[in-house]
């Protein structure tokens, strides 16, 4: 559990003690959405080439085309909004539901008409000021990094730490793309047999990925811009969407947001964050678990190191209300499609930049 000296820490500039221990219910198994298959396809035929576009090994063709200029199709439209912090899930080029939701967020905000569509009005607001691909060299830095990750707690507690375990998991995860629209754009590439040197095709969402996770070797180039402070965090239980807003009530950040499957584990009412936590490590309790016989054999609780195959993934944001909080992911593809025990689960990335934008006493709004 998080001390009060953990919370003065955590709200100082001094650098972050040890790793606390947070203790809380692990979310059920991910449980796809009848409306929402958590299966991908491909990207449709028709898809505009973005700029710079991938040639046949791989690399980045850079094209003349002159900046700032509107988003010219979904897979522009995704990343221009993430640059705003207006998230979409992982990017892969599809208007898909939480595609529409992060324009339609975008659309209120500018005072657009609310269609979810990239109409004309929208491109027109939905400027890139710089090319939304870009060229990720993997180093031998990351590829030292990755380990594979244990099937049991216990093999999962001795690990040091629960680090990215492919070069495709570690690049998607940094870049917020989809794994199978990194295959699909670097066609040329084994992601079985990545070497130290290989370039790959990426979206540059510009304000991604602070240098918080172990296990991911390489940062981005680009500094994150400082964020301004959310007034309120506002959890809307229908959409399964998060949204931060300043104190005038402008939206700050859009989230996809996993909520919990039973109607009696969503708190509904005004909440507040009590802890903020980067790089969190995780608290087995095999008292949560007797259906496990693993948990059964074991009769103790353990410690699993933070990194973001961590339960609770990169973040954890704790609430007044006793095992509820705010937190990453290992698996950002399920995130708002699936259904948890109880806490609220968002894409690693996301998670990062909510961090940022919340303090200790933030009120989180859970609403229907």
């Amino acid at each position: 559990m998080i001390s009060p000296a953990t919370v003065a820490r955590a709200a100082s500039d001094a650098p972050p003690p040890p790793p606390p221990r947070i203790q809380f219910t692990l979310p059920t198994p991910l449980t796809p959405l009848p409306s929402e298959p958590a299966s991908y396809s491909p990207l449709p035929p028709d898809l505009p080439p973005a700029d710079p576009t991938p040639s046949t090994d791989g690399e980045a063709v850079a094209v003349a085309v002159p900046y700032p200029r509107p988003a010219r199709n979904w897979l522009e439209a995704q990343i221009a909004l993430a640059r705003r912090d207006l998230s979409s899930g992982p990017i892969d080029g599809r208007p898909g539901p939480q595609t529409r939701a992060a324009l339609s967020a975008f659309q209120r905000d500018q005072g657009l008409p609310i269609t979810g569509a990239l109409d004309d009005a929208t491109r027109a607001r939905l400027i890139l000021e710089t090319p939304p691909l870009t060229s990720r060299l993997i180093t031998a830095a990351d590829l030292a990094s990755l380990q594979p990750l244990s099937p049991t707690w216990l093999g999962k507690s001795a690990q040091t730490p629960l680090a990215y375990q492919t070069p495709l998991e570690l690049v998607a995860e940094q870049t917020r793309a989809h794994p199978d629209w990194l295959r699909q754009v670097n066609p040329r590439i084994d992601w079985r047999r990545v070497a130290p040197g290989t370039r790959v095709l990426v979206p540059d969402p510009e304000r991604i990925f602070p240098a918080l996770a172990p296990g991911g070797a390489s940062t981005p180039a680009t500094p994150v811009p400082k964020r301004r402070k959310a007034a309120r965090v506002s959890i809307h239980l229908a959409s399964r969407t998060l949204q931060a807003t300043d104190a005038d009530g402008r939206l700050l950040a859009h989230f996809p947001v996993s909520i919990a499957r039973r109607v009696d584990k969503r708190p509904v009412g005004e909440l507040h964050v009590t802890v903020v936590v980067p790089n969190p490590d995780y608290t087995f309790d095999p008292a949560v678990f007797p259906e496990s016989a693993e948990a059964r054999e074991l009769g103790r609780k353990l410690i699993l190191p933070p990194g973001p195959n961590n339960p609770v993934g990169l973040v954890w944001i704790g609430l007044d209300r006793p095992g509820y909080g705010l937190h990453g992911t290992p698996d950002p593809q399920h995130v708002g499609r699936t259904e948890s025990h109880g806490c609220f689960r968002l894409a690693n990335w996301d998670a990062l930049i909510l961090l940022d934008l919340v303090n200790v006493g933030t009120p989180v709004d859970v609403v229907e």
